[in-house]
């Protein structure tokens, strides 16, 4: 693999350097990562275009840069105005190399040399249509106007005297600058993400003018990496978790080449979590691959009970990590095994590690189950191998062919290991929300030239905004226009200008005719009961994509169950379907009008569901899942 990240991460959850066989590269780019949820993705981009990066820290000294060909500076949570920020060594933007700033990195360099940045009162979240201003290398082989990705709140007010503005956005923003004389240019918005159109040719640009070689391909990625975990493991044995999704498989298969059966033991566990018949077609498609040395569990009394009575969606994902582990303790147990003989194998790859706060400068955005103490004990000792950490969605597949998986692996659709627990949303019942008046209020006002009513539902959501972790009350929309593009524009339009909300979704159907009548919040936990009733939805909603061939078009379709309902006591669903390539962003999928009217009429038909919603917010500001 071409990426190296330095040793800085924090939690001890360093990631390991993987050197291209056969050859030194000692050409690279440098990645400075200042805690963005994007700054892997830089990386990604950056080798997939056929150059060897480096991931450093913003302190870093430098001459460790010295014989870097270019610098790209991330985006990241803080703002520059902050006291609080991450420590950076000015005297890097002093190398007489070509330097790249995107979003945190654009504002730190225009701070850096005169200019201002502001907070506005307005962020950008999602697309924005950038409009040319002046030439740019950066520019080559881009057409204008051209569709960018922006998640930011502080924006850049003054361009500083040494620079010129190439791009503006149209609400004005000053989304590209460059320096006169030196081959320093700044981006406000995400060259890296996929819904950037014309992204990968902006950082193709940059790469040409630092002058880089080198090659990338994941037949190498094979070649060292079986024999890097070789070495890691050594004398020891693996037992791999499975939870049946594309990670673990393509894990499970890749250990299995480098360490032989003899040397590695699956593990399936039924956690509760799982969806309808879930469980079942697991072990028989494994059972399909002919191996032999995978075994089942069913733990699913164990995760309930540890789960009882939690609201907090943090404390449940910890719990349900925690438990993880114990479960582990119990199954070698069982077998008469030592566990200080055998390592722990897990599928994770690094976005599921980011929005953990996985590296020195990032935000926690949620808990991740691989990420509990428990398990960063045994990271730090040694005792934890996780062979696809490095690579993004899109690869893990690519990895998956080659390794000779199945298409029914290779393409299922995400499901963490937590399943089904992160998708039902709990409560006391008593919960208050002091700040819907208020959030209602102004987007009441955002709203005044726009012909639909809305409300601010009784439940919170995980987002993420400017790299920061939000959790907000959504925005429903009622009496819309069957238009997608339309309700894309409300959506974008709310989540910009009022900063309280970090979701959107659209009512489609409801049990109950009152108009008038309010959502209320009502006590539930997550109980087989309503991990039942969200089963069924979560079924037909499924079945619908295959039926109609779209689950490769469609990245995932969640299904979110709501304690929210008008009569106090059924439940709300929510639809989940979300396009995406690398996890790190995504926008929320269209699907036909007509399918969705016959699957909202076959939801409301499942006794204890009132009314279905549909989640119109990209990621960001919205993150995939609720929870």
């Amino acid at each position: 693999m071409i990426v190296q990240i330095l040793g800085y991460c924090k939690g001890n959850l360093n990631i390991d350097y993987i050197a291209q066989k056969g050859n030194t590269m000692q050409d690279f780019i440098a990645v400075l990562d200042f805690g963005s949820q994007y700054a892997h993705l830089i990386s990604k981009r950056i080798r997939h275009i056929g150059a060897y990066t480096r991931i450093f820290s913003p302190s870093s000294n430098e001459n460790s840069l010295a014989k870097a060909k270019g610098i790209v500076l991330s985006g990241g949570p803080a703002s520059v105005n902050s006291s609080n920020v991450p420590e950076f060594n000015s005297k890097l933007l002093e190398l007489d190399k070509p330097i790249l700033g995107l979003c945190y990195g654009h504002q730190l360099i225009a701070q850096s040399f005169g200019g201002s940045i502001s907070n506005t009162g307005k962020g950008e979240f999602g697309k924005a249509i950038l409009e040319h201003k002046s030439d740019s290398p950066l520019w080559e082989n881009i057409s204008f106007p051209n569709q960018v990705w922006m998640s930011h709140q502080d924006s850049v007010t003054k361009c500083p005297e040494e620079f010129e503005v190439t791009a503006e956005t149209e609400t004005g923003s000053l989304a590209a600058l460059k320096h006169r004389q030196r081959p320093i240019f700044t981006l406000q918005f995400h060259p890296e993400v996929t819904d950037t159109s014309q992204g990968r040719i902006m950082l193709k640009n940059f790469v040409n003018a630092c002058g880089v070689r080198s090659r990338w391909s994941m037949e190498s990625f094979i070649e060292v990496t079986t024999k890097r975990l070789s070495n890691e493991v050594g004398n020891s044995k693996v037992l791999m978790f499975l939870s049946g999704g594309v990670d673990s498989s393509v894990a499970f298969a890749l250990l299995n080449k480098a360490l032989g059966e003899d040397k590695l033991l699956g593990l399936y566990i039924n956690n509760g979590f799982m969806r309808k018949h879930e469980s079942e077609d697991i072990l028989t498609r494994y059972s399909q691959l002919g191996y032999k040395n995978i075994q089942s569990r069913n733990y699913s009394s164990f995760f309930l009970d540890a789960v009882s009575g939690q609201v907090d969606p943090q404390t449940k994902r910890q719990i349900i990590g925690a438990t993880f582990i114990k479960m582990r303790d119990r199954f070698l147990n069982e077998l008469n095994l030592n566990a200080q003989d055998w390592m722990l194998g897990q599928g994770t790859l690094y976005p599921d590690i980011i929005e953990s706060g996985g590296t020195e400068h990032a935000e926690v955005i949620k808990s991740h189950h691989n990420r509990v103490q428990e398990v960063l004990d045994l990271v730090s000792s040694g005792h934890v191998v996780e062979p696809l950490k490095d690579l993004y969605k899109d690869e893990v597949r690519q990895l998956g062919n080659l390794l000779g998986l199945p298409e029914s692996i290779v393409w299922r659709h995400p499901f963490p290991g937590p399943g089904l627990s992160i998708n039902v949303l709990c409560a006391r019942g008593d919960e208050s929300f002091p700040e819907i008046e208020k959030t209602l209020k102004e987007v009441r006002d955002c709203l005044k030239d726009c012909e639909c009513d809305h409300l601010v539902l009784p439940v919170r959501s995980v987002g993420v905004q400017g790299d920061q972790r939000t959790y907000a009350s959504p925005v429903a929309l009622l009496n819309t226009p069957r238009d997608w593009d339309w309700l894309e524009s409300q959506a974008t339009r709310i989540t910009n200008e009022v900063r309280t909300v970090n979701r959107v979704v659209l009512l489609l159907g409801s049990n109950t005719n009152d108009s008038d009548a309010q959502f209320n919040l009502h006590k539930a936990f997550c109980s087989k009961d309503r991990l039942d009733l969200l089963r069924e939805a979560d079924y037909k909603a499924t079945k619908m994509l295959e039926k109609h061939g779209l689950m490769h078009e469609i990245f995932q379709l969640l299904v979110i169950l709501l304690p929210v309902s008008k009569n106090g006591k059924d439940e709300s669903l929510v639809l989940r379907p979300v396009v995406s390539e690398d996890v790190m962003t995504a926008q929320f999928a269209r699907i036909d009008w007509k399918l969705l009217d016959h699957l909202v009429e076959s939801l409301l038909d499942i006794s204890g569901i009132e009314t279905v919603f549909y989640d119109i917010t990209h990621k960001p500001p919205a993150t995939f899942g609720w929870e």
